[in-house]
């Protein structure tokens, strides 16, 4: 019996998704249940699983294409048997078949191509642990720390080359151009970093978009990470970070300005009575913004959980759409970069979003005499349609307050 295989449904709002990769050719055996092709949304890339166990035998849509719910992209045949290799094969291209099924290019996921690519690594060479022997993140990171062996010269090339046909590479990944002069390579965007571009602009273009700044004496927080630290681990099994702490501090600032935590829609605004942060992690496919639920009612060590789990989450490419959509106050990090000061964008419809810095040595006064300490500047860009510059400087100022008093977090002062 011939079971067809179709787009599972998308979720609302995503009208279509571009079929990026098969994790099963013609003739190959599947299970129910067993991911065989990534669809990539502007959003998420979600895993369409097969409905029945059997043999592929038929693939209808092929990687590049735009692909809606329901469209019929591949066929089952319950009863099939795996296709035998021919006979007559030789044994340099039956070499060249082991070495795509243990590692390919074309077999590998979005977020281990690029890391393969990143580091100019041979796949095959590498050892898989994931299901089926296939490639993992962490296999390829392991193998560039051991000094594992690069590719040949000509295969960065090469691997630029295909990559237009093959992947939706973003544009802001590293690229390995041909040597020459005045070399030029196009390179398609991913769905989601044109889902990126978009939002941007529509924040700038709909928006009365302002920001101010303050600056953060970051000493006592450290002083307080540094003797809790270790006691923190074993209570929580996750280390104590900056970010937890402005999560809370921003919680407290939300709740004395209301308006920092609404929305507009239409004429109306909407004052959310919950705190759901989005925390602005960088991915393989681009910056997303997933959203810790309910943070208010977490403690650090859960805040902190549920940043690391997230941004694994983001790393691997598997969030889901309700972990990315929702927020209603966004916190995001250039420091770890190294940026010194920024301006954030506001991520609609969201109508405030809070931006941290790199901490750096800064000469400041403390009780009449100038010290040195660790300084974080921070800025927070909001709707001034529905946020008086008034609530944003005093917003700003209570979560500097929070940071630089830490016990006004415990006693809510």
């Amino acid at each position: 019996m011939t079971i067809e295989v179709k787009v599972p449904t998308l979720p609302e709002s995503v009208a279509d998704g571009l079929l990026v990769e098969w994790h099963k050719k013609p003739g190959d055996a599947v299970e129910e249940g067993e991911n065989i092709v990534d669809i990539e949304t502007d959003k998420v890339v979600l895993e369409c699983p097969a409905p029945k166990s059997g043999v592929l035998s038929d693939i209808v849509v092929e990687v590049g294409t735009t692909v809606t719910s329901g469209q019929l992209i591949a066929k089952i045949d319950e009863n099939g048997s795996v296709a035998a290799a021919p006979a007559e094969k030789s044994a340099e291209s039956a070499s060249d078949s082991d070495d795509a099924d243990s590692g390919s290019e074309q077999s590998l996921s979005p977020a281990v191509r690029r890391v393969v690519d990143e580091h100019g690594i041979d796949p095959s060479q590498v050892t898989g642990t994931g299901k089926d022997g296939r490639l993992t993140k962490k296999d390829v990171l392991a193998f560039v720390e051991s000094g594992g062996a690069k590719k040949g010269d000509a295969a960065p090339a090469k691997a630029a080359e295909s990559a237009p046909a093959t992947t939706s590479k973003a544009a802001d990944e590293e690229i390995n151009l041909p040597s020459g002069e005045r070399v030029e390579q196009r390179v398609p965007m991913t769905r989601l970093r044109q889902r990126i571009a978009e939002r941007l602009v529509e924040a700038q273009q709909s928006a009365a978009m302002l920001t101010t700044f303050n600056e953060i004496n970051m000493q006592p927080v450290m002083d307080l990470r540094k003797k809790y630290q270790d006691q923190f681990v074993k209570g929580n099994d996750v280390k104590l970070g900056f970010m937890s702490f402005f999560v809370k501090a921003c919680i407290e600032g939300l709740k004395r300005y209301p308006a920092v935590n609404a929305s507009i829609d239409g004429t109306d605004i909407i004052y959310h009575g919950y705190y759901d942060l989005g925390i602005a992690v960088s991915s393989p496919r681009g910056l997303v913004v997933p959203v810790v639920r309910d943070a208010d009612q977490q403690s650090f060590g859960d805040v902190e959980k549920s940043i690391r789990a997230l941004g694994a989450k983001a790393q691997e490419g598997k969030l889901s759409m309700d972990e990315l959509t929702g927020g209603t106050f966004s916190i995001t990090n250039g420091g770890i970069f190294g940026s010194w000061l920024s301006t954030p964008i506001l991520n609609p419809p969201q109508s405030g979003i809070l931006g941290m810095h790199a901490i750096n040595d800064k000469p400041i006064v403390e009780n009449g005499e100038v010290v040195i300490r660790p300084v974080m500047m921070v800025a927070l860009s909001y709707d001034h349609r529905i946020i008086d510059g008034k609530e944003a400087v005093s917003f700003l100022r209570t979560v500097k307050e929070c940071i630089e008093e830490p016990a006004r977090l415990l006693l809510q002062v």
